[in-house]
């Protein structure tokens, strides 16, 4: 009986040491919070001068990167591009290989067209990320009215106070996700 209580021990201490070096010797906690599509990301967010890891949290909220989503209202692929603003991207940003029929099924063309889209909504708030996220959830019009009318004031601390909550609570998640990426990834 003592044998066989000493043979459980020893497992048991070879079993937490084993553990302790699979989550210690490594990011376990990246597994929790993958990010794919990276090559795509990192090279369409520096063309763009945006932050890669606010790109892959966007992308985490809207289709937690599944490719060929199409939302009930008609936004398209994996940054879930409406179609209206698909448009007006493509027709500004030039981009000679993107089309609105690849942007449902082709990742790194989504992910060109939603970061130059990002990158424009950047330079219309002046930087201001909390306020570019809103502004890509809710559209720019809406977010510039909120601050213009005091509703809001682009603040990561005053989020509760954005008027729609569909936007309210999409900022949340994308910050939550964001800092959840740049805690874990030392970089991109």
């Amino acid at each position: 009986m003592m044998k066989w209580l000493r043979k459980k021990r020893v497992l048991l201490l070879l079993f937490i040491g084993f553990t302790a070096i699979l989550f210690l010797g490594s990011n376990w906690m990246s597994w929790f919070y993958p990010i794919y599509y990276k090559a795509e990301i990192r090279q369409h967010s520096q063309t763009y001068e945006m932050d890669p890891f606010l790109v892959a949290s966007i992308i985490r909220v809207e289709t937690n990167y599944k490719t060929g989503r199409e939302s009930k209202k008609g936004a398209l692929g994996l940054m879930q591009l409406m179609p209206d603003t698909a448009k007006w991207a493509l027709e500004k940003a030039k981009l000679p290989d993107v089309s609105l029929e690849r942007l449902k099924e082709e990742p790194s063309s989504n992910i060109e067209l939603g970061t130059w889209y990002l990158s424009t909504l950047s330079k219309q708030f002046d930087g201001n990320r909390i306020a570019v996220i809103a502004a890509y959830n809710a559209g720019p019009g809406k977010v510039q009215s909120w601050l213009d009318e005091g509703q809001w004031d682009g603040t990561e601390a005053s989020v509760k106070d954005i008027p729609f909550g569909e936007t309210r609570h999409y900022v949340q998640r994308v910050i939550y996700y964001y800092d959840q990426y740049t805690e874990l990834y030392s970089e991109f």
